[in-house]
């Protein structure tokens, strides 16, 4: 797509300088809460409608909206979705929450730190492929077809740069937020 890269801190500088412009984090509300940069307003990937963004943060058509996530695939996944909703005015924040804050950017910290989305793929696509090779070689071999299929679903994602595990695993109770968190998805 043809959307525009930035780095986190001009970013940040032309956050101050324009009041039209929107920093929006694209990731769960959970992650948001545990650390999100100064005015980031929370609207997970999955539950992102462009059109519907637009009109709840009052934005209008001359407005640039700055697009971040943790390290950048899930903001540009969002930039897609906005560019095919026809919304043009928007800007891919380089490398993510990870490098506002390794920038030296003001963040805003939760009380507990959390576990990234990402992680939490990792950690489930590996335990599965051990799981299904384990449960093959003492059980029975056509379990085996559950590493296969978990493999080929990271093929999948590889290629398409898009992730289901990952689109399931934002939606279950532990990376919603709690009432601790501040998170605009309205």
């Amino acid at each position: 797509m043809a959307y525009a890269t930035i780095s986190p801190k001009v970013v940040a500088e032309k956050l101050q300088g324009d009041s039209n412009a929107v920093l929006i984090d694209v990731r769960t509300p959970a992650e948001h809460g545990a650390i999100h940069a100064v005015d980031a307003i929370c609207v997970p990937l999955d539950k992102l409608k462009p059109a519907e963004c637009m009109e709840n943060h009052q934005l209008c058509a001359q407005s640039t909206v700055y697009v971040i996530c943790k390290s950048g695939a899930r903001a540009k996944m969002a930039c897609d979705k906005f560019e095919t909703a026809g919304i043009n005015n928007i800007v891919l924040v380089e490398g993510g929450t990870d490098a506002w804050a390794k920038a030296g950017l003001p963040v805003v910290r939760g009380k507990k730190e959390i576990m990234s989305l990402e992680r939490q793929v990792r950690i489930t696509t590996g335990s599965l492929v051990f799981i299904g090779t384990l449960l093959g070689l003492f059980v029975d071999i056509r379990l085996t077809y559950i590493a296969t299929m978990v493999g080929a679903g990271l093929v999948f994602a590889g290629v398409t740069d898009s992730c289901a595990m990952g689109m399931l695993l934002s939606r279950m109770p532990w990376n919603q937020a709690n009432d601790s968190t501040s998170c605009c998805t309205q």
